[in-house]
């Protein structure tokens, strides 16, 4: 397929991908959500040790990790827009499995299925760097708001299927809520085929700096900290809550809910986060995320009813987006357009293969120490995440 990218003046362009990122974003967002809802309490039911319960859900993170790289560089070679359809088509065969897994209650088949939902994942991720690449600069952080707006119907569509498809198969609990999650990933092509991004090819592949001189810049290294410990702390936390609700008794459904309010908080700001950021700084409401994921620790401290669990996965889910969008628009100042695929390849990486460590580490925590231990832990990383923002933020304000 090749991709005719037609002449518009200033952010047509620009402003039309990101819609269209938006509406793909609304359906690849959909399928994380679904197995971050049902991944722990699926796995509970399949393994004795309830240490490994959120296996599953790791791997669609460590999916996520090890895809990123491969899915960069098959862009590159084939257009973002072809690889966006590989990927969807990986995402009905990974729900498919995990579907099956489910069906047959076979461990180790759920867990291939959800590793594969995770390869998916690592080609969504990148939509927002996808809208940023035809954008001016003042429109950047605009267009990877517009693109992380997709989400908030994510949220909706994700831990809804879950809701209404929960219960169709009572031979095989899930089962079809994964099916589910594999129609939405074939009709996201549909949606991707509108996409009119310029190859990724036709950029100075032979250009720029050396990778390793680029990531030695202070800029970048406190951009992807930052990230990485909004989304790592994100992912740790919401991981392990859906396990400790329904341990705290609560139900199935007002965990999967709980998902919901989470995921539209993680989304439904960014109507807001590109002119926040645009009025304030990339600094300040990166560490207005930071605070945020703070005080939903605190929050999640503090009690242990449903609306503590609610609250606290709210403002999970608002620092994470003041914090990850933020990071993300700190990082796009650091290449140049030759070296952009390279150098989001490598953030991509280095934030995802720390949050799929986190995810792993939550299961055992959780089971090991408890939702006041997964809480406690927030509060290190962030403190150094802060200083390291400060700092550049400082450093920006002495260079002006």
């Amino acid at each position: 397929m090749n991709q005719h990218v037609p002449v518009m003046d200033g952010d047509t362009l620009a402003k039309r991908n990101a819609l269209v990122l938006a509406g793909a974003q609304a359906l690849g967002g959909a399928s994380p959500a679904i197995v971050i809802s049902l991944g722990g309490i699926v796995g509970s039911q399949l393994v004795a040790n309830q240490a490994f319960a959120t296996v599953p859900v790791s791997l669609m993170q460590l999916g996520l990790a090890t895809g990123v790289i491969p899915a960069a560089f098959l862009m590159r070679r084939l257009g973002r827009r072809n690889g966006y359809v590989i990927g969807a088509l990986i995402g009905a065969v990974g729900a498919s499995v995990a579907a099956a897994g489910a069906a047959e209650r076979l461990f180790w088949l759920f867990c291939l299925g959800t590793f594969l939902c995770g390869l998916y994942s690592s080609y969504v991720q990148s939509y927002r760097f996808a809208a940023a690449d035809t954008a001016s600069e003042a429109f950047r952080p605009r267009a990877i708001s517009w693109v992380m707006i997709g989400g908030l119907l994510a949220g909706v569509i994700g831990p809804q299927s879950v809701y209404w498809t929960r219960d169709l198969t009572p031979a095989a609990p899930f089962a079809a809520s994964f099916l589910a999650q594999g129609v939405l990933a074939l009709l996201a092509i549909g949606v991707v085929l509108a996409l009119r991004a310029p190859p990724l090819k036709e950029t100075k592949s032979g250009g720029g700096r050396p990778l390793l001189e680029i990531m030695r810049q202070p800029r970048f290294i406190a951009s992807v900290i930052a990230a990485l410990v909004a989304y790592g702390l994100m992912s740790f936390v919401m991981t392990a809550a859906p396990i400790a609700m329904v341990a705290c008794g609560h139900s199935v459904g007002d965990a999967a809910l709980g998902i919901q309010w989470h995921v539209l908080a993680m989304y439904g700001p960014s109507f807001l986060t590109g002119r926040l950021i645009a009025r304030f700084g990339k600094e300040k409401v990166t560490a207005a995320g930071l605070l945020l994921t703070a005080v939903a620790a605190i929050v999640g401290l503090s009690g242990l009813s449903v609306a503590h669990f609610w609250i606290a996965l709210i403002l999970l889910g608002i620092g994470w987006n003041f914090g990850f969008i933020g990071a993300t628009a700190l990082v796009t100042d650091c290449y140049r357009p030759e070296e952009r695929v390279k150098v989001q390849a490598a953030n991509d990486f280095l934030v995802f293969g720390s949050v799929a460590i986190a995810s792993f580490s939550s299961g055992g925590l959780l089971s090991a120490g408890g939702w006041t231990s997964v809480n406690w832990l927030v509060f290190p990383p962030v403190a150094i995440a802060l200083v390291l923002v400060a700092w550049q933020g400082l450093q920006r304000r002495v260079a002006a």
